[in-house]
């Protein structure tokens, strides 16, 4: 019963997705071709909100819904690495139409053809974890 303001939250993540057509395989697929600015601006929106979020989470000593202090860790950056890592997503995101957050909410609209996208973003994902210690990082 207490993680319930969690599936509300997912709720209204789906509806928002779904009312800004940000699951639409034809806008992604518009983006890709570089055709609209579409989903460019709900991406940036989505960086600018994250920008100010965190600005103010580190200005202010913001804490979580659970009290707990909130801590950014500082990384270093590995060009290559990121470089890999954002071709692997971005042709995955390109093949399935679909990246992470989405998933979910296709599932939820009735595109039952997405529980294989899901399966293999599960797979990959435990892939990864077996394989962590071995990879370049």
């Amino acid at each position: 019963m207490k993680f319930i303001k969690y599936l509300f939250i997912g709720i209204l993540f789906g509806i928002v997705m779904t009312k800004s057509e940000a699951i639409s395989w034809y806008r992604i697929q518009e983006m890709f071709r570089f055709q609209a600015f579409h989903m460019y601006g709900i991406i940036g929106s989505a960086l600018a909100v994250g920008v100010v979020g965190t600005f103010l989470i580190k200005k202010y000593q913001i804490r979580s819904l659970g009290g707990d202090t909130i801590h950014f860790n500082p990384k270093a950056v590995s060009v290559p690495r990121y470089l890999f890592g954002g071709i692997l997503f971005g042709l995955g995101w390109a093949l399935t139409g679909a990246c992470p957050g989405p998933i979910f909410t296709l599932i939820g609209n009735g595109f039952t053809v997405f529980l294989v996208v899901l399966a293999s973003a599960v797979l990959g994902t435990l892939a990864y974890g077996m394989m962590r210690d071995r990879l370049p990082h």
